[in-house]
């Protein structure tokens, strides 16, 4: 979970990889580092904490190199001191490695390596494979392609677990050699100059004609080009692909934060949704769906159910689709957090579609999740002939060069553009657009919606981003002088029911990531039955409650919170005269149908985590512990 950043090419290399650093900084880290060769020697500089303490360290340096390595690190073994950090060279000096994941084999590796007298500076794992390199290099006499590729070969062949890694070496100045395993990582084409990074904004100010490497694959970058291995040797033929990203796109653009940026860029993401899934000319007699997702029919026939496994935001979003899944189409719908279902796997079933939903399409216990199963149904199906069972896997992400969209052809891409905020935000609401093109479509091929009720709801989907526009012109002020109160609180309660618990538990959990302070969220109707022993004075309620089968009962779950003297706080329909009579404060949204509030009345709760993180002076876009792709276990 850190980021990579490599360059060859015709420029000064420090400069590109402190600025590629700084694109990957969202990713989390607590050290940095680079790497460069000139005149025959290697250059390593690392710096504890933010990359301002080693751009400093670089200031005194001129340093013309045009090949170089960077890393920003963030701890898995080791603390996170600056003998831990990236760059690790060998014994010698005289070659280095950056490297994201997790070698689980380093500890059997590192005491061999050290019994054959190799010396050992830091306690990484990450230490071992310029150690190895070395070993091989000093015993290689292959000569084609390169000294230096061969023995990264046969060190990657003997690592077990996840890693993505890039290596230069003072004795081959001209070129560097990158490698992934479970670890995402992606070769950038320039003009006489090359690229590679851990994630695309590192590159896109450079060149969006980007080769995202596959598992068992490894490169050879020179100023000449481009050679691409498999870990047995065999020379590969690939072909970049067009990013549709541009250097904008990763900026500010004024606001004070990237997430408030995201924020209000939600409208534009539900409005290219919108325009990437509906079909303008449908009409409720037409004969075909309203919806284009562009997936196989194989995915939708004779389907049972679904299966959804996710992590964190995208497991809420997850539970947001089940209730769309089993309330509009009809189809019984689990929903797993990835880690848990990897080690316990729901017994196999026959006509199940399993759904992975990941932002960055990188996480690494959901690809392992949809791995495990696409492998699991197709041992069965060969050992039993039983065709029913056959995997069926649907990918929703908002990137679909990654390993996801590699290792799934159907994928649902969510058009969110890329986030930069570790705290997602217009992922999430993106992600829910996914869900609801994906239920009306399977809806509407069932037939278990009416068409004017299918009418209705698109024409609702419609209205979304001028509501959201709304809230955000009306509602960030309000919330901006409401956290004032609220900013030394230690607890929340986030109450919500039926489609708008999920959303309770994302307020909760945005809260959490980015203002440090202790919030939960539950099913409205569950508080009496222990959790309402908490609430005192000290503890706000945050309450969603929207016009549907279950306001009446979220306002009297809230009277009950309130008999406890907690301030009560509730996101609920404009111009709402019985919420004012409930509610201390009350966070107005426009009045829908409550199938599609869950998309207005996360705004004012992101608005609210942004608020209080912001008043409290902390790090809204990079908060502590945090990375935004979690592409380790």
């Amino acid at each position: 979970m850190c980021g990579i950043v490599g360059y060859i090419g015709t420029q000064a290399a420090t400069d590109i990889l402190l600025s590629g650093l700084e694109k990957l900084e969202y990713r989390g880290y607590d050290s940095a580092g680079i790497a460069t060769v000139l005149e025959g020697q290697l250059d390593c500089i690392r710096a504890k904490g933010k990359l301002c303490n080693l751009r400093e360290k670089l200031e005194s340096q001129v340093n013309p190199s045009r090949i170089g390595i960077g890393h920003t690190r963030w701890a898995t073994h080791g603390k996170p001191e600056e003998y831990n950090a990236h760059p690790h060279t060998d014994t010698a000096r005289r070659l280095a490695v950056v490297q994201n994941g997790i070698i689980e084999n380093y500890r059997e590796l590192r005491e061999g390596l050290k019994e054959r007298g190799h010396e050992f500076r830091s306690d990484t794992d990450t230490e071992v494979i310029p150690h190895l390199i070395a070993e091989f290099l000093s015993s290689s006499s292959s000569i084609s392609p390169s000294p230096l590729l061969e023995a990264v070969r046969q060190a990657v062949n003997k690592l077990e677990g996840a890693f993505a890694i890039a290596v230069i070496s003072a004795d081959y100045p001209d070129e560097f050699i990158v490698a992934r395993q479970q670890a995402p990582l992606v070769i950038g084409f320039g003009k006489g100059e090359f690229f590679c990074a851990s994630d695309t904004p590192a590159i896109v100010p450079h060149t969006n004609a980007v080769l995202p490497l596959e598992n068992g694959e490894m490169a050879r970058l020179t100023s000449l080009g481009v050679e691409v291995y498999n870990f047995a040797g065999d020379r590969l033929k690939k072909s970049p692909r067009t990013l549709n990203w541009n250097p904008v796109m990763v900026e500010k653009q004024g606001f004070k934060h990237f997430m408030l940026k995201e924020i209000y860029e939600q409208p534009g993401v539900v409005r290219a949704c919108l325009e990437s899934y509906l079909n303008d000319d449908w009409q409720p007699e037409s004969k075909n769906s309203p919806i284009n997702l562009g997936l196989s029919d194989e995915l939708y026939r004779d389907l049972e159910q679904i299966q959804i496994v996710a992590c964190g935001t995208s497991w809420h979003a997850g539970l947001v689709g089940k209730y769309l899944l089993e309330q509009l189409a009809g189809i019984p719908t689990m929903v797993q957090y990835a880690s848990e279902f990897r080690y316990a796997p729901s017994p196999l079933t026959p006509n199940t579609l399993s759904i992975g939903v990941t932002q960055s399409g990188e996480t690494a216990d959901t690809l392992a999740a949809l791995a495990m199963e696409k492998e699991r149904r197709a041992a069965y199906c060969q050992n039993g002939n039983r065709p029913s069972f056959q995997p069926r896997l649907l990918g929703i992400t908002n990137r679909p060069e990654s390993t996801l969209g590699q290792m799934i052809p159907n994928i649902i891409n969510t058009h969110a553009g890329i986030e930069i905020g570790v705290a997602a935000t217009k992922t999430f609401v993106a992600q829910l657009m996914a869900f609801y093109c994906l239920a009306l479509d399977l809806a509407y091929r069932r037939q278990t919606i009416a068409p004017t009720k299918l009418e209705q709801i698109i024409s609702g989907l419609r209205q979304l981003p001028a509501e959201i526009e709304v809230i955000l012109e009306s509602q960030e002020r309000y919330v901006e002088n409401l956290v004032h109160e609220l900013a030394e609180t230690q607890d929340f309660i986030f109450l919500g029911r039926g489609i708008n618990f999920p959303i309770a538990l994302e307020g909760a959990l945005k809260l959490k990531e980015i203002s440090y302070i202790h919030a939960e969220g539950y099913p409205a109707g569950e508080m009496k039955h222990g959790p309402i022993a908490l609430l005192d004075a000290k503890v706000p309620v945050v309450a969603i409650a929207m016009p549907g089968n279950v306001y009446d009962k979220v306002l009297s779950n809230a009277q009950e919170a309130k008999a406890r003297d907690a301030r009560l706080i509730g996101v609920t329909p404009t111009n709402d005269s019985e919420a004012a009579d409930t509610f201390d404060d009350t966070i107005p949204v426009p009045a829908v149908d409550e199938l599609l509030s869950p998309i207005l009345t996360v705004i004012p709760l992101q608005l609210l985590a942004y608020q209080i993180a912001a008043h409290r002076g902390l790090d809204v876009d990079q908060p502590r512990n945090l990375a935004k792709s979690v592409t380790v276990e």
